[in-house]
């Protein structure tokens, strides 16, 4: 299976979550699975400095970040034809809530990337396995609205989540809540207090999941 991983920067705090991210690649590849990733071309939302937690003056741009993940093979977004891959990925990461879409300012009223709305519906429209992590779910609920996903426990995302018209499991580390009908797979990791033991068992179960989807 060939699969498409879109990242939003680097770093938990202001991009795509580092952990999930490498061990989602990891996960892939002990599946004897391969992957490409992508990232539009925008300007981050902001920048945060990671050791203090203060927000910087100076601005990102999303792919640029996200190739430091990368390790420089990765591709804009608008490039992505998901006729190419089998299945699409979503690591979380404050990224996908903030540079994605905007769930982190507009909560349930949140607006969604242009190409990543378009890559998501088209993997949707043509029946391929949409994975989400963390946060990511957020993006999925807000294009699909009728779909069953996971954020782990956390209240406020939950109700956010009903609010654009999802249904919501809680779950623990390592679980995956599978929408058979959407061909949806999500997992908590780091919406849960985590190790980075816990995040690789979520990564690895939900990659699992979707090879082995029919």
């Amino acid at each position: 299976m060939n699969i498409a991983i879109v990242l939003s920067g680097s770093g938990v705090y202001d991009g795509a979550e580092v952990h999930e991210s490498t061990l989602t690649m990891l996960a892939i590849h002990q599946e004897g699975s391969s992957y490409q990733c992508f990232a539009p071309d925008v300007d981050q939302m902001h920048v945060i400095n990671h050791y203090s937690g203060a927000e910087m003056k100076e601005s990102r741009n999303v792919l640029v970040e996200s190739a430091r993940i990368a390790r420089g093979d990765i591709k804009p977004l608008d490039e992505l034809d998901m006729k190419d891959y089998d299945a699409l990925i979503f690591p979380g990461g404050f990224g996908a809530a903030k540079n994605l879409c905007t769930f982190a300012k507009d909560g349930p009223d949140c607006k969604v990337d242009a190409e990543v709305e378009r890559v998501v519906l088209a993997a949707h429209e043509q029946k391929k396995p949409i994975g989400a992590i963390c946060i990511a779910p957020v993006i999925i609920t807000s294009l699909i609205k009728d779909v069953k996903v996971t954020i782990g426990s956390d209240p406020d995302t939950i109700s956010a989540i009903k609010t654009m018209g999802g249904e919501h499991t809680t779950t623990t580390h390592g679980e995956v809540v599978v929408d058979e009908d959407n061909k949806i797979y999500t997992t908590p990791c780091y919406m849960l207090d985590a190790n980075i033991g816990q995040i690789y068992a979520g990564a690895s179960a939900i990659v699992k999941k979707i090879i082995n989807s029919k």
